[in-house]
């Protein structure tokens, strides 16, 4: 715990104690333009990464339209290294976490184009990762309204005892073998007594949610582009794991061992400064 990161994001503004308590209890919240100012700039890093590419973007196309999605790109990015160390992203993750610290872990940008049937299916973001821990944090930031294509999220999912399948967004595919291991997929639309949060929001806006929190999205089926940038971030108590096959992202050559905290050349410790 790391009470004097929270008071000091709640002196500033940043946050309240109350979204803070939300978080621990739910998991996930929203915080109303806390990414107002950046919006222009994420706009462009967006733009920028589906220009260029890297070798794990990918297209998924299923019906019309199509979801673009691409990661860990931030350092190539102006825009994304802007908001990266400048924006306040790093102070609110530290103070969500209750963490001294907040170490960045990937970016990932989401475009769902106008008419995508393609839905985000439910997951966890935990089980894909060689990172473990209490104290983490993903932003979900929209850069155009979204209403229905919001991020939905399973309230309360991040203490649940076993970790969800994971399963590949392209044909949802087991990711890892031994089913058994895991949860199977959700559907709290037919499991009512599973919560669901999800809120409409404007460019700007941010959805904090725990790595361990359930969510998924439905397809974009408006008339209108769906761009998002999720920033993932990791606090004192994260550290290297290793999981049953490869994981996304992979970072190929990271020379970790199970226990250790995430190297800081490659993961930056952005907060404090």
């Amino acid at each position: 715990m790391a009470p004097q990161t929270a008071a000091r994001a709640i002196d500033t503004g940043l946050i309240d104690a109350e979204t803070i308590a939300d978080y621990q209890r739910d998991g996930a919240v929203c915080i109303r333009g806390a990414f107002k100012g950046w919006v222009d700039t994420i706009a462009d890093g967006i733009e920028r990464n589906m220009q260029n590419r890297s070798a794990t973007a990918s297209d998924i196309a299923n019906g019309r339209g199509s979801f673009f999605d691409d990661y860990c790109n931030w350092e190539r990015i102006p825009e994304f290294v802007e908001v990266v160390r400048k924006s306040p992203a790093a102070e609110l993750a530290a103070a969500v976490m209750q963490s001294r610290t907040a170490q960045f872990f990937h970016d990932h940008v989401l475009v769902k184009e106008p008419g995508t049937q393609k839905p985000t299916p439910w997951h966890q973001d935990i089980p894909y990762y060689f990172v473990d821990g209490q104290q983490t944090v993903s932003f979900w930031i929209p850069i155009d309204p979204v209403k229905e294509a919001t991020l939905r999220l399973i309230a309360g999912s991040h203490k649940w005892d076993k970790m969800i399948l994971p399963v590949r967004w392209l044909d949802d595919s087991n990711f890892y073998a031994g089913e058994g291991d895991y949860l199977p997929v959700p559907d709290p639309d037919k499991d009512l007594s599973m919560k669901v949060l999800e809120w409409e929001m404007e460019p700007g806006d941010a959805i904090l949610f725990d790595f361990r929190t359930a969510h998924g999205a439905r397809g974009n089926l408006t008339a209108a582009r769906r761009r998002a940038l999720s920033l993932r971030w990791v606090g004192d108590d994260a550290h290297y794991v290793e999981r049953p096959g490869r994981t996304s992202p992979p970072y190929h050559g990271h020379g970790m061992r199970p226990g250790q905290k995430l190297r800081e050349d490659w993961f930056p410790v952005v907060f404090p400064g």
